[in-house]
């Protein structure tokens, strides 16, 4: 068949050969906006932009460029296609995810789509011959600029990785909000906890990108609380029988083997406690009738892997209400005339550890993204409703049953967590604690141990996505580090010619203004103003 082509050369598929529906075209609208990249490892800078950008509009259609054009353009990727897609496609503010777009911006394809305005970042991404890849949008006026999130870029995540630095560590993320932690002075501090807070708040909204959505918590306890085991009796020394913790559930808990050991003595437990949460987003919160699914786990370089758990777990939950008649029209007629609008029958709160407690178990520099950036991806994921900062590594009693959202209920545990455990413990109803099911690596003791002895604990089986974590993915860029070396020197290369661009799109706006102003002068003197 003849390839279309524009008279730019680009290649304009025929009906029935777009890479997704619909394949005829759709009538452009104001409120359909595209936006594009690569989203390799996709960081929440990738989501930053994609929430403004869906801010702009009601639909938010993704291009995502395909292996080859990144290759010839900019060089390896990390991810494969499929896993770039599914990573845009679990994005909350993502309408319609659309692979092999072209690395540059094509005004056919996104006309196709029915999208007016295309958005990108306040930075210049070019082509291999080294021009804006948003030339052609930009004549035509149809680009639209949103802030590039400061501090995070794929680049800056690989050079940890490679050098094994510590410096993006955070030791207390309520400290780092309210401005006692960090660099710079106290006014300095103060701004950047301030930021950070705001960030927090407009990556908890909705799919909207602009009205309320997912909670977040923060749980205050003891630092051997949230690290090691725990239990309702004082301080023990003895073994637990031996347990096991998945090595690839999609939480990426994975302790190395090389480092467990140096910590014998974290196995012996500790007190619990019932720790306090505070607020630090109000969103929805839970609704009548839904399961309370705890997810935990570093979530670190949240990736295809942790997505595809969520979405399983989601979809499990989902079928389990469809058993119980959760989807008739009798019981969302009720829903919406009780809460004003339908919503699903699971609320998922995921629980991320801090950056030390990763550090404990796993060594080395993990996590390699600190706990607020993991927060950020975690809270871009259409899959989870509520974050709780600071979730304990090892499950107890104490913690489960005072979460939020739901009373806590008596029941008697079907196998003590010790010999002294009361006959009875309180955990919320409804609540249901996942983790995946694949291989394992042995541990003194079963971090979820308390979950199933209350009989709420449930495991997923293996998926397709299973080893796609953070140590999957530092090991593929040590495997190609000289790839992605000769990747970061060309991108160093590059920059130049960016830059040129940069400083004469600066130059034409203050040109503008500066005859803005003459005008205005102009105008003023004729009236004598």
């Amino acid at each position: 068949m003849q390839r279309r082509q524009s008279a730019k050369g680009e290649w304009i598929p025929p009906p029935g050969q777009w890479p997704v529906d619909p394949q005829q075209d759709v009538p452009v609208s104001e409120q359909r906006i595209w936006i594009d990249g690569c989203f390799d490892f996709s960081h929440h800078g990738h989501a930053g932009a994609m929430l403004q950008a869906r801010q702009l509009g009601t639909e938010l259609l993704v291009g995502v460029h395909s292996d080859e054009a990144i290759m010839e353009n900019k060089g390896p990727t990390v991810m494969t296609l499929k896993e770039r897609i599914a990573a845009v496609e679990a994005c909350r503010w993502a309408t319609l995810a659309v692979p092999s777009a072209p690395y540059v911006t094509s005004l056919p394809w996104i006309t196709h789509y029915g999208c007016q305005y295309v958005v990108h970042g306040d930075d210049i991404t070019s082509d291999a011959s080294g021009e804006d890849c948003y030339r052609f949008v930009k004549q035509a006026g149809r680009f639209k600029v949103v802030k590039r999130t400061p501090g995070i870029s794929t680049t800056d995540l690989v050079g940890r990785m490679l050098l094994c630095t510590k410096t993006h560590f955070i030791q207390s993320l309520q400290n780092m909000l309210a401005g006692d932690e960090g660099p710079g002075s106290e006014e300095e501090r103060k701004s950047t906890g301030e930021a950070m807070r705001q960030r927090i708040t407009d990556y908890a909204t909705d799919e909207s990108g602009l009205r309320p959505g997912s909670d977040v918590w923060y749980w205050h306890a003891s630092r051997p609380v949230k690290e090691r085991r725990t239990t309702q009796t004082s301080t023990s020394t003895s073994s637990d029988s031996a347990g096991k913790r998945s090595s690839t559930d999609g939480s990426g808990k994975r302790p190395s083997h090389s480092h467990r050991h140096s910590h014998s003595s974290s196995h012996h437990a500790v007190k619990e406690e019932k720790g306090t949460f505070t607020q630090l987003v109000k969103g929805k919160g839970a609704r009548k009738g839904q399961t309370v699914v705890y997810v935990d786990g570093g979530f670190d370089l949240f990736s295809s892997g942790h997505i595809e758990f969520l979405r399983l777990v989601t979809q499990a939950e989902e079928e389990a209400g469809r058993a119980r008649g959760w989807y008739t029209e009798e019981a969302a007629a009720e829903r919406i005339a009780d809460a004003g609008e339908d919503y699903g029958p699971v609320f998922v709160v995921a629980g991320i550890h801090d950056d030390e407690v990763i550090n404990h178990w796993k060594g080395i520099n993990y996590p390699i993204m600190n706990i607020f950036e993991r927060g950020l991806c975690v809270l871009q994921c259409k899959y989870v409703h509520a974050l709780i900062f600071g979730a304990p590594f090892s499950l107890s009693r104490a913690f489960l049953s005072s979460l939020p959202y739901t009373t806590p209920r008596t029941i008697t545990p079907s196998l003590p967590e010790d010999s002294s455990a009361a006959a009875t413990t309180t955990t919320p109803p409804n609540l249901t604690v996942y983790h995946g099911h694949t291989t394992f690596m042995p541990l003194t003791y079963d971090p979820y141990a308390v979950a199933k002895s209350l009989g709420v604990y449930k495991e997923l089986p293996n998926h397709e996505y299973n080893n796609v974590n953070a140590g999957e993915i530092v090991e593929r860029i040590l495997r190609g580090r000289e790839m992605y070396e000769a990747r970061q020197r060309a991108k160093g290369e590059k920059n130049v010619g960016e830059e040129a661009v940069r400083v004469r799109e600066e130059l034409e706006r203050e040109a503008v203004e500066r005859e803005r102003e003459r005008m205005r002068r102009e105008v003023e003197g004729q009236w004598g103003l």
